[in-house]
């Protein structure tokens, strides 16, 4: 998926936070974001994994932690 499908998927899902992580990885302002992995970002696999690969194009550096360390 191209970025604009991303976001209009996004959009069209009502999922405004996660247009709001793609707009500030494209302005600089998000630089590394920490997640579960096991959880992802969107329930969608295709589009959670669509989602990331943007990200990290866009060089966000992605940082799995477990549900463990999340929790604490």
């Amino acid at each position: 998926m191209s970025l604009e499908e991303v976001l209009n998927e996004l959009k069209s899902k009502e999922m405004d936070d996660m247009v709001e992580l793609i707009e500030d990885a494209q302005a600089g302002h998000l630089e590394e974001l920490e997640l579960v992995e096991s959880i992802g970002l969107v329930y969608d696999k295709e589009l959670n994994s669509a989602l990331l690969r943007i990200l990290k194009d866009l060089g966000v550096q992605i940082i799995y932690v477990t549900d463990e360390e999340e929790g604490s």
